[in-house]
């Protein structure tokens, strides 16, 4: 990891955030994904669910947004006892090796462990081996359970 830190504020998402979420994972991902980030926005930052469901953002001291965390509480899908889900985690390419991602991580786990939550999940692609050493490097290992899947033709 780099050494150049940069101040980071972490906040709860708001719906204002909504072009620069979408901006964001459009320049990660290469797709336009605005209505499902609108839809995500309205259920996460909906004030009754704060404690089951967390958006949160990265911004820079000039206030842009430079990263994002989604997460989630779930419990007794097939026998497992509550636990936070990470649904989504992404930080500008611009400023990625500054701790940023650690950063929100961590900052959902502050979270989810408040909320008594006490083991934290994700889920990435076999071979994706950049999400995977930032998860691997943040504690996470494989866990009890294996994902399954079927093609619906």
């Amino acid at each position: 990891m780099n050494n150049n830190r940069i101040a980071i504020d972490i906040r709860p998402a708001t719906v204002a955030d909504s072009a620069a979420i979408v901006a964001l994972d459009a320049e990660i991902t290469g797709t336009d994904k605005s209505a499902y980030w609108t839809d995500i926005l309205e259920r996460f930052t909906d004030s009754a669910m704060r404690i089951q469901r967390h958006f949160l953002v990265a911004s820079s001291a000039n206030g842009d947004l430079v990263g994002f965390v989604v997460g989630e509480i779930r419990a007794w899908e097939f026998g497992s006892p509550p636990c936070g889900w990470v649904l989504a985690l992404s930080v500008s390419p611009q400023h990625r090796e500054l701790g940023i991602g650690s950063l929100l991580l961590d900052a959902l786990s502050v979270e989810l462990k408040s909320a008594g939550i006490a083991t934290i999940r994700t889920m990435v692609l076999s071979t994706d081996k950049v999400n995977l050493s930032f998860f691997r490097g943040e504690g996470l290992s494989a866990g009890p359970y294996i994902e399954l899947e079927k093609r619906l033709d």
